[in-house]
């Protein structure tokens, strides 16, 4: 339990920091013969910094809990 909540509180502040990812996909558009046409496309996945909270509460409760027991 106390890894778990270690890990999660982590987790959680990470998600916090950055409440965003970037990263480039490529695409293969069409292939004539030897050659092909392939494309770079950027995508973002985004989420709120409250989700990040949250998991770092779930976190703390999970090592509050863990320690009682």
């Amino acid at each position: 339990m106390k890894k778990l909540g270690i890990t999660l509180v982590i987790i959680g502040i990470i998600i916090t920091i950055f409440s965003e990812i970037t990263f480039q996909r490529e695409e293969e558009v069409a292939e004539i013969g030897d050659y092909e046409i392939t494309r770079q496309e950027e995508q973002t996945v985004t989420w709120p910094r409250w989700v990040g909270g949250g998991v770092v509460v779930v976190g703390v409760v999970i090592l509050l809990v863990g320690r009682k027991r």
